[in-house]
């Protein structure tokens, strides 16, 4: 519901205004035209759903990755329906998340610019620091240094900060009529000069593509430039991924049951290999150190003919459980083989009653500390995903957030929380009140939950169950 409520952007009378009057392809009706088959994995959709412009999410651009000419990009598409594409800050972490992922990748990068600009009441969170609006154009300039291609089209208002997007890319393409490039528009010329201007003379396709410079193609209409871009990806020397020749066998029970196997208690952890069989070819896992510490499952198997170790919580991440999977981590990366993180972390016990206790705490934190050393170290790609809870140190030793896997995922029960509230002592054990336990318990439920993360940008997307597969 949440994914359908945002695929309709500003809602039914923006969409109105930008495809009748203002004559403009909705943002996914251009995404449709310019990626292969208009398909696209959407990163991040529910980015900004607590923080809303009126009753729409504050993002105000689309980010995700498909196919262009064969070849793999990464697309930050600006939705003018909301507020015109001005630019929130969510919707700058957005952008710096896309970027992110461009680099670690390589992936060529295609922006769709319709932009108002920056939200100005809320300039001093997303101007001034180091990771802020500034670091977009920072960007730009680093990933042509390194090789990254980048492309852009001008498909309406590009203001301010929106016009150096596509004056940074390598190439871009201006739609007649519709696309404008300018600092200050026709508003801030009257104000300052007391001079009249249209859009189209201050900033117009015409006047950028024969006067300024600042944009190399001209397009006449929607349709033709994103056919320009596709033309201009195919002049870049970039090469197409290989059509998939290899055969996969499909696992033995149906993704499909994950829906039903999504834990949604987490007083118990659910046996990890029920979903492992459910994703893995064939079902097939071939198991590392499967007798020894059996809380967390390790090995390896192949995701749609893909080669990938397995890391999944399997109940509480003890002392030998951490050291197989340091162990086996480092095998991973010694490979060159990715690896695949699946958090549900069992309920924390209550702290060491006793010296012997105490002793078992401390080897537990010297393995997991081992464990984190190994999962930061591993130079391959890695994926998280959460498909239950996600507390405290072991979100760190299972490539939580913090440890920069390529990709993070979240199942729509995963609860992501330096602690589990539910595990709280109860009241009589405080000193406090207990109305302010009550508070802090109520408080910590509600930023648990995977809809708050996803909003916030803590994670690359909520995902159904039965798509993990697929993802």
């Amino acid at each position: 519901e949440l994914l359908e409520r945002v695929k309709k952007g500003g809602g039914e009378n923006a969409i109105l205004r930008h495809t009748q009057r203002n004559k403009k392809l909705f943002v996914r009706e251009r995404l449709r035209l310019l990626l292969d088959d208009g398909d696209f994995l959407e990163l991040s959709p529910l980015a900004g759903l607590d923080m809303p412009y009126g009753d729409v999410p504050a993002a105000g651009c689309l980010t995700g990755i498909g196919k262009i000419c064969g070849v793999w990009c990464v697309f930050i598409a600006s939705d003018a329906t909301v507020k015109g594409g001005t630019i929130y800050p969510i919707g700058v972490k957005k952008q710096l998340r896309a970027q992110e992922i461009a680099m670690e990748n390589r992936l060529l990068s295609v922006h769709l610019v319709d932009s108002g600009g920056a939200f100005l009441p809320l300039q001093a969170e997303l101007f001034p620091d180091k990771l802020h609006g500034g670091r977009i154009f920072y960007n730009e300039a680093i990933m042509s240094a390194m090789g990254i291609p980048q492309v852009a089209v001008v498909c309406g208002s590009c203001v301010a900060g929106g016009a150096y997007v596509p004056t940074m890319a390598e190439e871009s393409v201006i739609i007649d009529k519709i696309g404008t490039l300018f600092l200050a528009g026709p508003p801030l010329v009257k104000a300052a000069t007391g001079e009249d201007v249209s859009p189209e003379d201050l900033g117009g396709a015409r006047l950028h593509s024969q006067v300024s410079g600042c944009t190399d193609h001209f397009a006449p209409s929607e349709e033709e430039a994103y056919e320009c871009i596709r033309n201009v990806v195919s002049t870049l020397n970039c090469e197409p991924v290989p059509e998939e020749d290899r055969d996969h066998d499909s696992p033995l029970y149906s993704p499909e049951e994950l829906l039903g196997l999504a834990p949604l208690d987490y007083g118990c952890t659910l046996p990890v290999k029920l979903i492992l069989s459910r994703l893995v070819d064939g079902s097939r896992l071939q198991e590392f150190k499967a007798a020894y510490g059996t809380t967390l499952v390790t090995g390896f198997g192949h995701v749609e003919g893909h080669l990938v170790g397995i890391v999944a919580s399997n109940g509480e991440l003890a002392h030998d459980a951490a050291l197989k999977g340091s162990h086996f981590v480092q095998l991973c990366g010694q490979r060159k083989i990715p690896i695949l993180f699946l958090q549900n972390t069992a309920p924390q016990p209550a702290g060491p009653a006793s010296i012997s206790q105490a002793e078992a705490h401390s080897n537990r934190l010297k393995a997991q500390a081992s464990m984190m050393a190994a999962v930061a170290c591993a130079a391959v790609p890695k994926i998280t995903i959460v498909t239950g809870g996600c507390f405290g140190s072991d979100s760190y030793v299972m490539c939580g957030r913090s440890f920069s896997p390529n990709f993070l995922f979240l199942w729509p029960n995963a609860r992501v929380a330096f602690v589990d509230s539910r595990h709280f002592p109860p009241a009589g054990d405080w000193t406090g009140e207990e109305l302010e336990l009550k508070q802090l318990k109520a408080k910590l439920e509600e930023e648990s939950s995977a809809f708050y993360s996803s909003s916030r940008l803590w994670d690359d997307g909520i995902i159904l169950p039965q798509d993990t597969r697929k993802v």
